[in-house]
């Protein structure tokens, strides 16, 4: 019987049982996680078969992880799957000099896709690799249109299906659809065009590409409808989503109540709120998954409650845009089921549940109405209840073997105390060091399974080089990348060579 992580495939299933152990395990009872102290896990043909300490029966080999957390692998419901382009506007504002509003002179131009369909399928399989290295099992991807023709296609996501199914991601997907956009008409004036038929073509593709792929990869694929945001979307186009949600038995995922820009043309068009527009129309439902609700009002978080839609967290992203859930505690306290996503770069969970207990104390002006486990817990057993899954988020017998691997022994972390605060308070994603998914080794010692990461991260680069070499085509007034995207400080270069 094997002992070390030398009796594992990169990308398959061991055969037989698999025993892991270490000085932590995230077990669960009663509905909640508990800590079980030099634990184990065991599993077989990707279920769980027992958590606890002294298994009794034979297992094919015993893998011990030494001083780590063997947790639930996280789930990420706003999952960074393309080349982040938000990052351009850390430090570089207003967002509508900078490309991230089409201008009436390229919408006029006609917008082109500005990435080749290799390209598109690229980057999804390196955006899933990055979120393998980050202790994630469960994805539901989201990428930005701004670099888009229209909404995004069915055959990048043929791609992005092959490519979890080859990598070993857990994925919602199916493209994304619109039936609108913004265009910056003058300095500041951004309005919404609308072509609603559009928006129906897209939703006719995204329910043929759910009941075509769902099931597929040994069930890791699995379809979630996904209009892009609520001020380009239109009652029906939304009504429609609704009830193929319904028919397809699928949830679906709608960004709103998360920037002005959205609750002014949202009130402009239909007189309230995005959340208390949908209300209105009986399209507030558990189906729903909603990020990001930073520009929730009461009455909105008081409507999200009532109707059992789930928030989608993304505090790094909108912490840097300079906006909050407020607040987390709060939120749960009314009742409503939140998860995590990441959303932008570096799409790292641990990040965000550290930023997400700063921004939520802060808010709250006290530290005790919210703990790391709160955090935690919504990156795990949050998702899943989002999602409508059992059989994820926790380690348990029967539940699926989505694992997690993390270190505790990691310089930068000591001293260790309780093994969830110092992963939230002072882990990342680097400190993963074996992710398993439906028993799969998906990535072990930052190797993940189907793609050389080293390699394809020179090729992320040079892809997004040329991606910004386009921005003066989509900015105002078309200046030059330099004026654009200003660097921090001057560049000096050798001109003498």
């Amino acid at each position: 019987m094997s002992k070390d992580l030398a009796s594992l495939t990169l990308g398959r299933r061991p055969e037989g049982r698999t025993l892991v152990t270490a000085s932590w395990v995230v077990g669960h009872k009663d509905g909640s996680h508990r800590l079980l102290q030099n634990g184990e896990v065991v599993f077989e043909n990707g279920e769980i078969l027992f958590v606890g300490h002294r298994f009794a029966g034979e297992v094919a080999r015993r893998i011990d992880f030494g001083n780590a957390l063997i947790s639930p692998g996280l789930i990420d419901l706003d999952a960074l799957s393309d080349l982040d382009t938000t990052i351009l506007g850390i430090d570089n504002h207003p967002g509508w000099t900078k490309g991230r509003v089409w201008p009436r002179s390229y919408v006029d131009a006609g917008p082109y896709e500005m990435y080749s369909q290799n390209e598109l399928a690229f980057q999804k399989r390196f955006a899933f690799g990055q979120l393998l290295l980050n202790g994630i099992t469960t994805a539901a991807p989201i990428a930005s249109l701004f670099y888009r023709e229209w909404g995004e296609t069915i055959g990048e996501f043929d791609a992005a299906a092959d490519a979890a199914g080859e990598l070993g991601l857990r994925v919602y997907l199916s493209p994304a659809y619109r039936s609108g956009g913004m265009v910056l008409e003058s300095p500041g004036q951004i309005v919404p065009i609308f072509d609603e038929e559009r928006g129906f073509q897209g939703l006719n593709d995204a329910i043929a590409y759910i009941e075509r792929q769902h099931g597929r990869h040994g069930d890791l694929v699995r379809g979630m409808l996904a209009p892009d945001r609520v001020e380009t979307s239109t009652l029906d186009l939304l009504q429609r989503t609704d009830a193929a949600a319904r028919d397809l038995g699928v949830k679906f995922r709608l960004h709103m109540a998360q920037g002005a820009m959205e609750v002014d043309t949202v009130r402009m068009l239909h007189g309230s709120t995005a959340p208390a527009w949908l209300a209105k129309a009986g399209l507030l439902s558990d189906r729903l998954i909603a990020p990001h609700a930073t520009n929730a009002t009461e009455e909105d978080l008081a409507l999200y409650a009532q109707n059992g839609v789930s928030i989608v967290h993304c505090p790094l992203v909108s912490g840097r845009g300079g906006s909050t859930l407020n607040s987390f505690s709060a939120c749960r306290k009314r009742g409503i089921n939140i998860a995590m996503g990441t959303d932008t770069a570096p799409a790292d969970m641990l990040m965000n549940l550290l930023v997400g207990l700063i921004t939520c104390r802060i808010n709250d002006g006290a530290p005790h109405q919210v703990r790391s486990a709160d955090l935690y817990d919504a990156a795990t057993l949050g998702g899943a209840r989002a999602l409508g899954r059992a059989d994820l988020g926790h380690l348990s017998p029967g539940a699926r073997a989505d694992i997690a691997v993390f270190d505790l022994d990691d310089t930068v972390m000591a001293p260790s105390i309780d093994p969830i605060t110092t992963l939230v308070t002072g882990g990342s994603g680097k400190v993963t060091r074996a992710v398993f998914v439906d028993g799969r080794v998906s990535m072990v010692n930052r190797q993940v399974a189907g793609i050389d990461m080293e390699k394809a991260r020179v090729q992320a680069q040079a892809q997004y080089d040329g991606l910004i070499a386009k921005y003066p085509e989509r900015s105002w007034n078309s200046p030059p990348v330099s004026e654009i995207f200003s660097p921090s400080y001057p560049i000096e270069v050798d001109t003498h060579g």
